[in-house]
C-alpha cells in the first residue's frame, strides 16, 4: 500500500545518522494517526530532509490495530 503523509517534526538520527534526520514524524492525511518513518531516506534524504509541512508519499504492509502504518517506508516528497 501507500500514502500520503505530512511531515510535523524531524526526529535526530543515532549512531551513524547523528548530526542527521534519524526519521521523519508524519501524520496521515485520512486519520490523523502520527507515525515515524525512516526507512528508505536516502543519505542526500537524511542531511536535507523534507521541510515540516510537506506532504510525503509512504508505502507500508498494513495498519496495525491501532489504525498505524506497520514498516512505514519513505518513497519521497510528493510533487504537487
Amino acid at each position: 500500500h501507500d500514502a500520503d503523509a505530512k511531515v510535523l517534526a524531524h526526529e535526530p538520527g543515532k549512531g551513524k545518522y547523528a548530526g542527521q534526520c534519524g526519521a521523519l514524524k508524519c501524520q496521515m492525511l485520512d486519520s490523523g494517526k502520527e507515525f515515524r518513518c525512516g526507512s528508505g531516506m536516502t543519505d542526500a534524504d537524511r542531511v536535507n530532509p523534507p521541510s515540516v509541512g510537506a506532504i510525503i508519499i509512504y508505502r507500508y504492509f498494513e495498519l496495525t490495530p491501532d489504525g498505524v502504518p506497520r514498516f512505514p517506508t519513505f518513497v519521497g516528497v510528493r510533487g504537487d
